[in-house]
């Protein structure tokens, strides 16, 4: 979603170096961005303050000779660095008590930005400045050849077309539709030709395997679990393969939409006016229930409906209507205004 800003400010100035402090792990995806020239790994983790380490680090960017740094986190200590780094403009939203140390400090109107997207792509602009009716879309690039060793590696079919499932979801198991559904939509797709791809994080070999435990043995054949085998940058390239992704709310979701792959995402706890995936070529589903979206990691009703009674069939119709045909699914929507996502589809 950081990307629709970065695209912003590579359109109104297209000679700009734009280097990106970023936690370690974002390595693989900031190399998929033409639009970052170098990520600078953080070398402070989730939590920690670190006041005199912080300094220090933010001493030795001096010498860089920054013009602006653009702080996306709301929090007073993401402010520091960009403060003792001497760098003349520094923009953000107000967040936490950060006057002095951001001296383009915004007002956020959240009715008027309703999607981190917005939000984050509001900062490449002046402030008060109306936003392009259309946010550019994020993009990330595939290497070729590291498709075609991954193929060979994993021993994945190079015939049939390819389903790619996402069953988990960072942010507690209430966003997750049961690994059941997800299994009754990979048996329905292999007995009509595909091959299905399953993905996801180290840790999250349990769902992949309650997935597949139901599947007939005729159908496991034609399943290929990936899970906790890939990179994260093996994700993207293998993605890119894929004719059409079934995911939660959830990273992998946004990088099947940066990919520009047919997408089915499925909404429970969370909103998908907040955090849509940033493409055209997608059909968003959700349950329009009294108690959805909640924003809890565990339902706390305990019934989970939100997810349970999305059935397996709403997203096979999904599918149905993307796989093969994606230049012709619905209008193109404005990025992160996902198509009438109040209601199911």
């Amino acid at each position: 979603m950081a990307q629709v800003l970065l695209i912003s400010l590579r359109q109104q100035d297209p000679e700009a170096e734009i280097d990106l402090l970023a936690p370690g792990w974002c390595a693989p995806l900031a190399s998929r961005m033409a639009q970052v020239d170098r990520l600078i790994p953080m070398p402070f983790g989730r939590g920690e303050v670190k006041l005199a380490a912080r300094y220090r680090f933010a001493v030795t960017l001096r010498a860089e000779s920054y013009d602006r740094a653009i702080v996306l986190p709301n929090t007073l200590k993401s402010a520091l660095i960009p403060f003792w780094a001497q760098i003349p403009v520094r923009t953000g939203w107000r967040g936490e008590i950060r006057y002095g140390l951001l001296n383009d400090l915004r007002r956020l109107h959240k009715q008027s930005h309703i999607s981190m997207s917005q939000r984050y792509g509001a900062l490449a602009y002046p402030e008060g400045e109306s936003l392009p009716a259309r946010l550019p879309s994020p993009s990330l690039t595939v290497d070729a050849e590291g498709v075609a060793r991954l193929r060979t590696a994993l021993k994945l079919k190079d015939s049939g077309p390819v389903l790619a499932l996402c069953p988990g979801a960072a942010g507690g198991p209430a966003k997750r539709w049961p690994a059941v559904h997800y299994g009754a939509v990979a048996s329905h797709l292999v007995a009509r030709g595909w091959q299905v791809w399953v993905f996801g994080a180290k840790g999250e070999e349990g769902l992949a395997q309650e997935l597949v435990t139901g599947l007939a043995p005729v159908a496991r054949k034609n399943v290929s679990v990936l899970v906790g085998r890939t990179r994260l940058e093996d994700v993207v390239d293998l993605l890119s393969c894929a004719d059409a992704v079934v995911a939660n709310d959830s990273g992998l979701m946004h990088i099947a939409a940066a990919l520009a792959r047919p997408l089915v995402a499925l909404y429970g706890p969370t909103s998908p006016q907040f955090a849509p995936p940033l493409t055209s070529q997608c059909r968003i589903l959700r349950l329009p229930l009294e108690c959805s979206p909640c924003g809890q990691k565990i339902c706390p009703l305990g019934h989970g409906r939100c997810m349970w009674n999305l059935k397996p069939d709403r997203v096979i119709q999904a599918l149905d209507g993307l796989a093969g045909r994606a230049s012709d699914v619905g209008q193109p929507q404005d990025a992160g205004q996902p198509q009438d996502a109040g209601q199911p589809q």
